[in-house]
C-alpha cells in the first residue's frame, strides 16, 4: 500500500491514538511525545508539521508495526 502523501502531523498522532493505544505525554516546540504500554512501553516522537516527509512517516510506521506486532499495512488502512 502506497504512502499517503499529504497527512500531517496531527493526523497521525489521532490516528495512533484512537486506533492504536497511544496518549500524547508531552509537546516540545513542534514534536509531540506518545507513549503507549500495550504490550510494553514505548514512546514514539512525531513532528506536527503540516505533511509529514514520506522517509520520516515510513519510520514512525516502522517502528509502530515492530512494536505492536502487525504489518505496516495494517496501519496503513487505519489511516483511512
Amino acid at each position: 500500500m502506497k504512502l499517503p502523501r499529504d497527512l500531517s502531523g496531527s493526523d497521525l498522532v489521532a490516528m495512533l491514538c484512537r486506533h492504536w493505544a497511544y496518549h500524547i505525554i508531552h509537546q516540545e516546540g513542534s514534536h509531540i511525545v506518545l507513549e503507549t504500554s500495550q504490550p510494553f512501553r514505548q514512546r514514539i516522537v512525531v513532528p506536527s508539521h503540516r505533511q509529514l516527509r514520506v522517509g520520516t512517516l515510513n519510520a514512525i510506521l516502522r517502528q509502530v508495526a515492530r512494536h505492536k506486532n502487525v504489518e505496516r499495512e495494517d496501519l496503513l488502512r487505519s489511516l483511512r
